[in-house]
């Protein structure tokens, strides 16, 4: 069920607004229920002679390849080519540019998100992203149109990406060094104390507030992203997946959302459906692919590289549902806690549930098409 708490998006709805699928108090202008069931059964003929088409199921295609593992290190190669076979096998397509195009254009920007926190071992590797660019500088975009961002350029550069930016001529950048978004807001209840760096942060007041702006890197700049993250442990979220690694490297004032589990689950898809002049969606509509890096599962701690926690899977997940494949990543990291015999199971997040209601994917397993490729 959705949590009672909400949020306001400028220039737009609230969650439980818009999808109030279980209103707190009768809402009195509803038809009675006799008159509606007649309504309702007039159009049945209609209903039987146009069915709707059910939504087409999402598409995850794993790919695995344990011996492009070495200890913790990886066989740049070897990841090159399951990145090619899994994007090939989820779009289709016969070529990597192929599959590349079906998904972005040359006129595109295009920001591929990673995950520096955790380091250049525990984070997105970096032979990942190394295939994503190759692939596109060989669907013919443009080097200065693509863009490896995260937070900010200071984890990008302790993660070790300056050189492969440098290497390929593309670019490095940090949502919070783009600056905030003045115009593009996210308002809650949930008040957060500001920190030097956020847009409202004025040095010697006092610094609280409850909006937060997205980044002038996503409001301006990107039209497509590609999200790479790794298959990390959340404790309130379950994974450090897609949807919580967009929102939170999007937006200042965000640490206020971390205190509060059901605050988050509502605020995250909240942030995903923010929409711009035209009533696109400045994240939710321009993320094209996602690919879960699970090279390694790190199956306890968050952002903290812990590799006594770790396990050795050789896979890449890849899917343009982010809801349903942080649902798979989920779902990994359980068994691995279960084949370890680890005692701790995070709560079950209603993020992902949220994230459906607004149509961001498809939370329900029994709904997806799973492809696995072993090599």
């Amino acid at each position: 069920m959705v949590a009672s708490w909400h949020g306001r998006v400028k220039g737009g709805t609230s969650f439980r607004t818009r999808f109030n699928v279980f209103p707190e108090k009768p809402n009195h202008w509803q038809l009675p229920f006799a008159h509606v069931f007649c309504f309702l059964l007039a159009l049945a003929p209609l209903g039987q002679a146009q069915e709707a088409a059910p939504p087409p199921k999402p598409r995850i295609v794993l790919v695995e390849d344990k011996s492009a593992l070495h200890e913790f290190e990886v066989d740049a190669a070897k990841v090159a080519e399951m990145v090619a076979e899994g994007l090939r096998r989820l779009t289709g397509k016969p070529s990597v540019a192929a599959a590349w195009l079906s998904l972005v254009t040359p006129a595109d920007t295009v920001g591929i998100k990673v995950n520096s926190v955790p380091g250049p071992i525990g984070g997105t590797r970096k032979a990942v992203v190394d295939a994503v660019v190759r692939g596109l500088l060989e669907a013919r975009l443009p080097p200065d149109r693509i863009v490896i961002w995260d937070q900010s350029l200071a984890s990008l550069r302790t993660a070790r990406y300056g050189g492969l930016a440098k290497r390929h001529g593309v670019r490095l950048a940090g949502s919070s060094d783009a600056g905030w978004d003045e115009s593009v807001v996210y308002e809650s209840s949930i008040v957060g104390t500001l920190v030097a760096g956020d847009l409202d942060f004025k040095r010697g007041e006092e610094n609280a507030s409850r909006k937060s702006h997205l980044s002038r890197l996503l409001t301006g700049e990107l039209t497509r992203i590609i999200s790479v993250c790794p298959l990390i442990n959340h404790n309130q979220t379950g994974v450090s997946g897609h949807l919580l690694g967009l929102v939170d490297g999007s937006m200042d004032n965000s640490r206020r959302f971390r205190l509060d589990a059901s605050a988050l689950s509502v605020a995250v898809p909240e942030v995903l459906a923010l929409e711009d002049a035209e009533q696109r969606r400045y994240l939710g509509d321009r993320l094209v692919l996602n690919i879960t890096d699970a090279l390694f599962c790190q199956y306890l701690g968050q952002s903290k590289c812990l590799l006594h926690y770790t396990a050795r899977l050789g896979q890449l997940h890849f899917s343009t549902d982010p809801v349903a494949l942080d649902i798979f990543s989920i779902e990994e990291l359980k068994r691995q806690r279960k084949r370890l015999e680890v005692d701790y199971s995070p709560p079950d997040s209603a993020m992902y549930k949220n994230a459906a209601l607004i149509q961001l994917g498809v939370s329900d397993p029994a709904r997806r098409e799973v492809v696995e490729i072993f090599r």
